[in-house]
């Protein structure tokens, strides 16, 4: 257990550097098929905003330039790539608005999207701030964006387990009552693992993507801590109690064991195929434990 003592502030996450790796080459790819002129943009970016964030401002732009590029007369004439910087100003805060309505549904590689206040508001968010840079720079003269309202949200009441169904739960994790006879066959394998997974999650607060970038050595059991990446890419100490402490070292006794594939050796929670488990593996698992118990309240990582 020698390996769990070293300072977690010293220790590199490799795992997080790969998804920053991941993003940008993703919005690289995107990058491809807007405007030659929103290069600019995003080149403005690279000193102060993730590469999550700049992935996700492409994502919305390519929608928006494509929304345009459908129901505009004048653009349908040419490839979205060539559309010049000139039409920023051409753009109206009806066709914004349209956007907007279009935004509540639409039809995109054959699947339905819904797109509730926070999504509309993301997406009008990444607007504004792609028109602020063109009109702050004195290279556009109108900025339609900063004229259309953000979608008026609806607070949504959050959902705190008592402790008694935080107990249940955790029962249920390390005893696995309740579930099937498949589910079962998995469970007797990864008790442990699920068993720390929960605790951890419960007992901290973190995110599920932290929880998922977890290395071996970002746990310290001399301070009862967890080095974690926050959001926007800072390091972060989490401490923890006496129960997370006891599932995690249970866990880990078992984990030290098991030889990793290549490339995920250092990863914390390993999935049956010894790679490092997903953020969509860790909601399932969540979601099935939690479906078991009738008196729960619908809960979500």
């Amino acid at each position: 257990m020698e390996n769990n003592k070293t300072n977690p502030q010293i220790n590199l996450n490799n795992y997080h550097k790969a998804e920053d790796i991941k993003n940008v080459q993703k919005m690289r790819q995107v990058l491809k098929e807007l405007p030659r002129f929103c290069g600019r943009f995003f080149n403005s970016l690279e000193d102060y905003t993730s590469a999550r964030t700049k992935l996700a401002y492409a994502y919305d732009l390519r929608l928006f330039f494509e929304f345009m590029h459908e129901n505009n007369s004048q653009l349908k004439k040419m490839e979205i790539c060539n559309i010049p910087l000139e039409v920023l100003d051409s753009i109206t805060k009806e066709d914004i608005e349209e956007y907007m309505q279009y935004l509540s549904y639409y039809i995109k590689d054959g699947k339905e999207v819904i797109n509730n206040e926070n999504g509309k508001e993301r997406k009008l968010a990444s607007l504004r701030s792609f028109y602020n840079y063109y009109f702050e720079a004195e290279l556009i003269e109108k900025n339609p964006a900063a004229l259309v309202s953000m979608p008026k949200k609806h607070e949504k009441a959050i959902i705190r387990l008592e402790q008694d169904e935080v107990a249940n739960l955790l029962d249920l994790v390390e005893n696995g009552s309740n579930l099937t006879k498949s589910e079962a066959k998995y469970h007797s394998k990864t008790e442990k693992r699920d068993l720390a997974l929960v605790t951890l999650l419960l007992g901290t607060g973190i995110r599920v993507s932290e929880c998922v970038g977890l290395n071996i050595k970002d746990v310290d059991f001399q301070v009862n801590g967890i080095r974690i990446v926050r959001k926007g890419g800072y390091e972060a100490i989490i401490y923890f109690g006496e129960e997370v402490e006891e599932a995690l070292k249970n866990y880990l006794s078992l984990r030290n064991e098991i030889i990793a594939e290549t490339g995920h050796e250092d990863a914390l929670f390993l999935s049956l195929q010894k790679k490092r488990i997903t953020v969509r593996a860790v909601e399932n698992l969540v979601k099935k434990y939690s479906s078991k118990l009738t008196t729960l309240k619908k809960i979500t990582p």
